[in-house]
């Protein structure tokens, strides 16, 4: 029998309702995984492994890129820059022999600063379709079997951007919604954005099917310069029976009703003397009744209670950390198994932190030669991330803290190697600068 689309989203909802089924949770369905915050239940994965041991696989991609791979069943997506095309590239990978089935150019451009490219954002997935997205703006929606379904350029459609750097965010694909978020500033930088009128920062729902728009949501800010900038994806959130979208940038933390995309609270700000040059990277994640905000360079990790109605006081923090140690500029935050884990990974720690008190568990430096931008994921009671260079770490999750094992999967030439690494069904997918390994018992 053939669902329709009614019907298909009712089964959807019961899924939903019911908990993900044990197959579903096995796929890495977006940058953040099944949960949203970093973490999945694949468990049998191996403890030790390198370029040559363990691996299942390795397939030279077509070329760089930041995202993370999504996963479902035997397809994997990612986008890479395209020199010979001069653009972006969609690509679709066998998960179980590592033949790329096809590539199809979507986005025109590869970079605007030396830093990073437009191939920054993961893509997404529901089973179906796959969308991807650039930080020039295009955004596609392809099926498994390569064919766009639709295509447009958010910039052509509401503006352009008005980014220092080179935008990224990661689209959610949630309930039969697609939400994107540009968080920008309100004036043009380097002739980038509108020179005659204000630039609107904004939460944006489409129709995942056709590309349309369901509604457009502005998302006002105190915030001054690059502070304006967020470089965040918006995350879901389920708090006593009430589900919102969480954004963070601007300097502040906002929720907001996925039908409507109407502000249900506030909170802010990391940012009370409007320092300038505070943009934000971490996404916030949620886990036993706190929403994590990350401020940037140096500053602290906020926790927030869930639930707020209207502008949040400061009764509202749950905690904020201490130390030099507990803060995050890149990696957004782990919750997995009860606890958060936090990267920083400037001066490369890895602290976990009970959720409701803010109290260290623990607290262990990274033998890494360079900066660590991999967000954390964590599966199978181990944590897993990389460095720039490719340097590739397996920490034990809870109470105990330990270093089970480490190794390079980088090449020589590695010098930005920022995707987090995936546990999906069985395997560890591992993003470098030039290939992608499964790695698996």
């Amino acid at each position: 029998m053939i669902a329709t689309r009614p019907l298909r989203l009712l089964l959807a909802a019961a899924l939903v309702a019911g908990g993900l089924s044990s197959a579903q949770a096995q796929n890495w369905p977006n940058w953040r995984g099944p949960n949203h915050n970093g973490s999945t239940s694949v468990t049998g994965l191996p403890d030790t492994f390198s370029k040559e041991e363990n691996v299942s696989w390795v397939v030279d991609l077509p070329g760089a890129g930041a995202g993370t791979p999504v996963v479902w069943d035997d397809a994997i997506f990612v986008s890479c820059t395209n020199e010979e095309e001069s653009g972006i590239i969609a690509v679709k990978i066998n998960a179980k022999s590592g033949e790329i089935e096809w590539t199809h150019k979507f986005g025109e451009g590869i970079r605007q600063d030396d830093r990073s490219d437009y191939a920054g954002p993961s893509a997404v997935t529901d089973g179906t379709h796959a969308w991807f997205f650039t930080g020039k703006g295009d955004l596609a929606c392809y099926d498994f079997n390569g064919r766009q379904v639709w295509h447009r350029n958010i910039q052509s459609d509401y503006g352009p951007f008005a980014f220092g750097w080179t935008f990224s965010t990661t689209p959610l694909v949630h309930k039969g919604t697609l939400y994107l978020q540009v968080l920008q500033r309100d004036v043009a930088v380097d002739g980038k954005g509108f020179t005659d009128k204000e630039n609107e920062s904004y939460l944006l729902a489409l129709d995942p099917e056709t590309g349309a728009e369901k509604w457009r949501q502005i998302r006002p800010s105190e915030a001054v310069m690059e502070s304006r900038e967020a470089f965040t994806s918006p995350v879901p959130v389920t708090h006593n029976g009430r589900e919102e979208i969480v954004v963070v940038g601007g300097d502040c933390l906002t929720g907001h009703d996925p039908a409507t995309g109407e502000e249900l609270w506030r909170w802010g700000t990391w940012n009370p003397g409007k320092e300038p040059f505070w943009r934000l990277v971490p996404s916030p994640v949620y886990g036993e009744g706190a929403i994590l905000a990350c401020g940037p360079k140096g500053q602290p990790v906020y926790a927030i209670k869930a639930g707020g109605k209207g502008t949040l006081l400061d009764t509202a923090k749950m905690w904020v950390s201490e130390g030099k140690e507990v803060t995050s500029d890149v990696p957004t935050p782990l919750f997995y198994d009860g606890y958060f884990y936090i990267l920083n990974g400037r001066n490369r720690f890895l602290t976990c932190v009970h959720p409701t008190t803010g109290d260290v568990v623990w607290s262990e430096r990274v033998d890494a030669k360079t900066k660590l931008e991999s967000s954390p994921t964590a599966s199978d009671g181990k944590i897993y991330f990389i460095s720039h260079l490719g340097e590739t770490f397996v920490y034990k999750a809870g109470r105990e803290p330990g270093l089970i094992h480490q190794t390079m999967m980088g090449e020589d030439q590695s010098v930005h190697v920022r995707a987090s690494i995936v546990p999906a069904n069985g395997a560890l997918f591992i993003r470098t600068d030039t290939k992608l390994y499964c790695v698996k018992k």
